[in-house]
C-alpha cells in the first residue's frame, strides 16, 4: 500500500477555498479566470511545493495542484519521462584505468 504523507493540507492556502475553484469544468474566458484566481491563491501558500508534489507522484489529472495545471504538470511528466530516457540510453564509460 503507497502511503502519501497528506500533513501540509492543514497549512494550505487552499483551505478555507472553495474546492470548485481548483477544477474548472468549463472552457474559455470563464475557466481562464477561474484558474487566474486559483494560481493567485497557490501563488501565497506555504505548502505549495508538497502540494505539487503530491500532485505529481498521485499522478493528478485534474484540477489546479502546487501552482500548476494539468497540462503544466502532463509537460513536466513527459519531460522528466525523456530525462530518465536519455539518461539510461548513455553509453555508460569506465574510469576505470589498468594499473
Amino acid at each position: 500500500m503507497t502511503d502519501y504523507a497528506t500533513e501540509w493540507r492543514a497549512s494550505s492556502a487552499c483551505l478555507a477555498a472553495d474546492p470548485e475553484l481548483f477544477f474548472p469544468i468549463a472552457e474559455g474566458p470563464a475557466a481562464d479566470g477561474q484558474t487566474s484566481s486559483a494560481l493567485l491563491v497557490c501563488a501565497g501558500c506555504a505548502v505549495r511545493q508538497q502540494c505539487l508534489d503530491f500532485a505529481m507522484a498521485t499522478g493528478e489529472a485534474h484540477g489546479i495542484w502546487g501552482g500548476t495545471t494539468a497540462d503544466e504538470r502532463i509537460r513536466a511528466r513527459r519531460r522528466a519521462m525523456r530525462r530518465r530516457k536519455d539518461h539510461h540510453s548513455r553509453p555508460q564509460t569506465s574510469d576505470a584505468r589498468a594499473s
